[in-house]
């Protein structure tokens, strides 16, 4: 039986459908969390809301992943290049699932701006993967690099003893990094300098704002 080869649209449309279950779904973790094990914490209700709080900025930071890996995946150009992006996207969904369960945790909810943060990191994908495979891997570099960095920055800022999201967070760092090193591998490109400091600018209203919201 001849296999089948999908359209753009077809792409497209599996897209928006990956989409819905990101956004409203429940997403389920290919490997065990990284949580699992740790003893919850004692915390007040300030360190609590604090940790929530980082939790769901980095929810939101694998709802955005999941948009702009999906985006860039449906225009890809290459057969491997599109692999490549899905199967990272896979790893994103295991970051997805350990902050939705740590958020129910902490007794929190995700952004309520969720959908949105889908749809622009979505078009940003898709745009990227516009320009070619090479500047779109480069794209998936230079976003990595900057997640690596915020996820340092979150992991000096939980409470002390939260442990379960010290774990998730670490995890997740290792594998950001690795998805970096692996884009950069398959040929990513350096961005024009103005559009780092463009996504570090978006970044940081996103930050903001998922924090509270």
């Amino acid at each position: 039986m001849p296999v089948r080869q999908f359209s753009r649209l077809d792409r497209v449309l599996s897209g928006i459908e990956h989409a819905m279950e990101a956004v409203a779904g429940k997403p389920e973790a290919g490997r065990p969390s990284p949580a699992q094990g740790a003893p919850e914490a004692e915390m007040d209700d300030l360190q609590r809301r604090g940790a929530a709080g980082l939790m769901r900025i980095n929810h939101t930071g694998e709802v955005c992943a999941q948009a702009l890996y999906m985006g860039q995946a449906a225009l890809a150009r290459d057969g491997a290049v599109r692999a490549h992006l899905l199967h990272a996207a896979s790893e994103e969904t295991d970051h997805l699932a350990w902050c939705s369960e740590r958020l129910a945790q902490l007794e929190s909810r995700p952004s309520l701006l969720n959908p949105l943060w889908y749809a622009g990191s979505y078009a940003i994908g898709a745009a990227a993967a516009l320009v070619g495979d090479p500047v779109s891997l480069g794209f998936v570099v230079e976003t990595e690099r900057q997640v690596e960095a915020h996820l340092a920055e979150h992991l000096e800022r939980l409470p002390p003893h939260d442990e379960r999201s010290r774990a998730i967070l670490t995890q997740m760092q290792v594998d950001e990094a690795r998805h970096a090193v692996q884009a950069q591998d398959r040929g990513g490109v350096a961005l024009p300098r103005p559009i780092p400091a463009l996504m570090r600018g978006m970044s940081k209203v996103m930050k903001a704002v998922a924090y509270r919201i």
